[in-house]
């Protein structure tokens, strides 16, 4: 069962990003606390939203976490996949393909014309999953990011 998450998921959705993180083997990264994810997804102006992937016995299997972006080229929005995890012991059980069904519908049924995330280029099974359901790389762009120092030295320039 896919469901929208509700404020008491927040708690569940922090442990499963730390678990995320340390799968990609970046914990030390991950420093979101659970107020922080709670005012993003809950707050008076939201800015991200999550759907909880439930087992048939109402365990949390998984989560996605997405926010809205835009394209110019297409003049419409689309939905930016933050993060899609399902816990190790529940992969197979169709929650990872339950959840990005979810958030297609979604796109379908307000217009949006793109589903979007990254996937880091070590992960295999993440790839070949996403394949198979026929989303397509996009090699000819290259993410960069501007973090921590970079991003202060930046903004403080005049």
């Amino acid at each position: 069962m896919i469901r929208t998450a509700v404020p008491e998921d927040v708690p569940e959705i922090h442990r499963m990003v730390r678990e995320l993180a340390e799968y990609e083997k970046a914990l030390d990264e991950a420093r979101a606390t659970e107020e922080q994810l709670r005012e993003a997804l809950f707050g008076e102006r939201p800015a991200a939203y999550a759907h909880i992937a439930e087992t048939d016995d109402g365990e949390v299997a998984g989560f996605a976490l997405w926010f809205l972006n835009f394209s110019t080229w297409r003049g419409v929005h689309g939905i930016y996949l933050e993060d899609l995890y399902v816990r190790p012991d529940r992969r197979g059980g169709g929650h990872g393909k339950a959840l990005l069904a979810e958030l297609a519908r979604i796109c379908v049924e307000r217009g949006y014309e793109r589903l979007e995330w990254s996937v880091l280029n070590w992960n295999t099974p993440s790839i070949d999953f996403y394949r198979s359901l026929g989303a397509k790389p996009q090699d000819e762009w290259t993410v960069y990011r501007l973090t921590d120092e970079a991003l202060a030295t930046l903004g403080t320039r005049r």
